[in-house]
């Protein structure tokens, strides 16, 4: 491997193991909170039933947990043993060993913090895998341009953090071609491509995503020519400017040199006066200009060239090679050689954007890459927020396929994740299943059910900040899923209200347009009635609130078990050498912020 630093160590899977069943201990009697759908809330009694103590209590605790992670008394005691591996000690019971009710709720918080990714100690950091991967080597990676130009502040977050990973696991491996999965508009392939110079194929089984993506990118490439274009003007410029002032320097001297031989006269002393004027000129311009390029080097023997032995920002919009090395930036006017010329025009091809190209295909674990891409070749396969199965089947492509050497995936949408072990139609043939992956899953036959996967998107670290869950819309729709169970009869309802609940002003105009939505006759329902629902669930509102942050406290669980899952699935393979999580992005701007990332063994 090119780095000269071995990659940072990781847990093996038997210690893996250990924390997985730990975890399935504590979601056997958790998960059905998070398996409670909240338009049931209501008409099942959720709460009565699994939940053994009032909401306010319940509220009061979560606010306390949460002030203690944020500023943990000196005395706390930790949540793990010395071994760190044997899970929570000392913790009381959580849920009624008869009726399953929960009872504890700070047990509760602590037991969920600690099986969480982050807290069980799994994730190999950002910083240090970067730092073996790329060695003693200065890339500048993550200086050069910033791409909130061409896309929001969330995905230009999540493009610049796992391009600059991406690219150093191609480098480490000797890598040119990258296969982008789930590449929807295209804008990691076109950055890895444009900044990076990688051969990028982005494969997306939408064919408006891989129209949009050309165009997208043909549309970044004109701004990237614009910043080249624009950057090598004011490089020329500079070098223009110091080559004059160098040579009237140089004229000075010389005059100077000749004249202190004969004379001492007042002209000589005028002269040298001059002479270092300019000086103190031309020092104050490379002054400037050496701050803007900290590589410049001046040839002493050619003065009218100059060399970059490195890359040098310019300005922050240049890819790495905007720059080629050892260019030579010709004064104007100046006749060129033919063979100079081209020169010339073979640097300007080679200095041309790599490739990158958005195909539509529709990918399974069993997709053929040869197929899609006809010129495959050795390869790191990504996928940044892959959704549903697209993720799993990614690290079942990589572990299949031998030009596949890396793999580097975010996945999300965990709701759209097919699972072996639920109830499935009998017309489902499918035979891999996005859940669970992993041997020792697929022995407990384990299922977490529809309600659970969404609560699994649930971003704790957003709710933590501010960015609370929308408890009133949540309780419009509970409340209307009683009103059509008594009034219509309809015990349960398959169709979706959709974002009704921004077009309304009142609950009253919800109901209206939500009974429409559904084809229910609204008239049978005079505004008293609904107004008695309403005044009749308001004092419980506490209780579906109460309930939610629950859900949103468990939802880090359900995520741990999945990227666990595909941790260890990744270990049980032979032929990887290296494999872990790494925590890329920030969760608040980004909630599904974990990469499964692994490297095969060198043949």
């Amino acid at each position: 491997m090119a780095a000269p630093f071995p990659l940072p160590r990781t847990h093996d899977l038997s210690t893996l193991r250990a924390k997985l069943q730990g975890l399935l201990k504590f979601l056997r009697d958790a998960l059905p909170i998070s398996n409670a759908h909240t338009v049931d809330f209501y008409t099942k009694s959720v709460w009565e039933e699994m939940i053994g103590l009032p909401p306010d209590t319940v509220l009061a605790a979560l606010r306390k947990s949460a002030a203690r992670s944020e500023c943990p008394p000196p005395d706390a005691r930790p949540l793990v043993d010395s071994e760190g591996d044997s899970g929570i000690t000392n913790l009381p019971k959580i849920f009624c060993e008869t009726s399953q009710k929960l009872l504890n709720v700070e047990a509760f918080t602590l037991a969920a913090k600690y099986y969480s990714v982050q807290n069980l100690g799994i994730c190999t950091p950002f910083e240090q895998l970067l730092i073996a991967l790329q060695g003693s080597k200065h890339q500048n990676i993550g200086k050069n341009i910033t791409p909130n130009e061409f896309m929001n502040m969330k995905k230009s977050h999540e493009v610049q953090a796992m391009s600059e990973l991406i690219f150093s696991i191609a480098d480490y491996y000797g890598l040119k071609q990258v296969i982008d999965l789930g590449s929807g508009k295209g804008y990691l392939s076109s950055f890895l491509s444009l900044k990076y110079g990688l051969k990028v194929y982005g494969v997306d089984s939408s064919n408006t995503n891989t129209h949009g993506a050309k165009e997208r990118n043909r549309k970044l490439k004109k701004h990237w020519k614009h910043y080249h274009t624009q950057s090598r003007i004011d490089v020329n410029e500079l070098a223009l400017r110091m080559t004059k002032e160098r040579k009237v320097k140089t004229e000075i001297k010389h005059k100077v040199d000749i004249e202190e031989v004969f004379d001492s006269s007042p002209r000589n002393q005028e002269m040298i006066a001059t002479s270092d004027i300019l000086t103190d000129y031309s020092s104050s311009v490379i002054s400037n200009f050496r701050k803007q390029m900290e590589n410049l080097q001046v040839q002493p023997h050619e003065e009218e060239n100059l060399s970059f032995e490195n890359d040098f920002p310019l300005i922050d919009l240049l890819p790495i090679n905007a720059i080629e090395p050892n260019s030579s930036l010709q004064i104007p006017n100046r006749e060129m050689s033919e063979a100079h010329k081209a020169r010339r025009k073979m640097t300007s091809k080679s200095n041309e954007p790599c490739i990158y190209s958005p195909l539509t295909s529709f990918i399974t674990a069993d997709s053929e890459l040869h197929d899609i891409i006809k010129d495959l070749e050795d390869c790191l396969m990504v996928g940044l927020h892959t959704c549903g199965d697209l993720a799993p089947n990614t690290l079942r492509i990589f572990t299949s396929k031998s030009e596949v050497k890396g793999v580097c995936s975010v996945g999300c949408c965990y709701h759209l994740l097919s699972e072996e072990f639920e109830d499935q139609p009998k017309e489902c043939p499918q035979e891999k299943w996005g859940f669970p992956m992993c041997s020792y899953l697929k022995e407990e036959r384990w299922c977490c059910g529809r309600n659970a996967r969404m609560s699994a998107c649930l971003a704790l670290e957003r709710v933590a900040v501010g960015q609370g869950l929308p408890t009133e819309s949540l309780f419009y729709r509970a409340v209307l899923q009683d009103i059509i169970k008594d009034c219509f009869g309809i015990t349960k309802c398959d169709q979706h209200i959709g974002k009704i609940y921004s077009k309304c002003s009142s609950f009253l105009d919800y109901v209206r347009k939500s009974l429409r939505k559904l084809g229910l006759d609204e008239s049978k329902l005079p505004e008293k009635i609904i107004m008695e629902y309403y005044d009749k669930y308001k004092p419980r509102m506490n209780e579906l609130e109460a309930f939610n942050m629950l859900k949103v406290v468990l939802a880090p669980c359900i995520e741990t078990l999945f990227l666990l899952d595909r941790l260890c699935y990744l270990k049980e393979q032979e032929d990887i050498a290296w494999s872990t999580l790494v925590k890329l992005f920030d969760p608040v701007t980004s909630p599904r912020c974990y990469a499964v990332i692994a490297l095969k063994k060198q043949q």
